[in-house]
C-alpha cells in the first residue's frame, strides 16, 4: 500500500510542476514574450493546455469569474497539495 500512495504522490507531484508551467506560459503568452506561431511554443503550451484543463474546467465552473484574473490553478494547485500532505501523513 505505501508503494501505491507513493506513487500518487509522485503523480501529483509532477501534475503540480505542470501547473506551474502551464500558469507561467500563459503568463508569458499573455505579455507577448513568447510567441504561439513557434511550432516548439504551440506544442508545449498544447500538451500543458490539455493535461491540464479537465481538471481545471470544474473549478471554473464553480468559482465566480473575478475579471481578467483567473484563481482557478491557484485553488487546483491549494487542493494538490491538501491531497499531498494527506498521503503523507496517512501513509509515511
Amino acid at each position: 500500500m505505501e508503494s501505491v500512495a507513493e506513487l500518487i504522490h509522485l503523480i501529483l507531484g509532477l501534475y503540480w510542476w505542470c501547473l506551474v508551467a502551464f500558469v507561467i506560459m500563459s503568463w508569458l503568452i499573455a505579455f507577448n514574450v513568447v510567441n504561439t506561431y513557434n511550432r516548439f511554443v504551440f506544442s508545449v503550451n498544447d500538451f500543458l493546455y490539455k493535461i491540464t484543463e479537465p481538471a481545471l474546467r470544474p473549478i471554473r465552473r464553480i468559482v465566480p469569474n473575478l475579471g481578467g484574473i483567473d484563481i482557478s490553478p491557484i485553488i487546483l494547485i491549494i487542493i494538490i497539495w491538501f491531497l499531498q500532505r494527506l498521503i503523507e501523513r496517512n501513509f509515511y
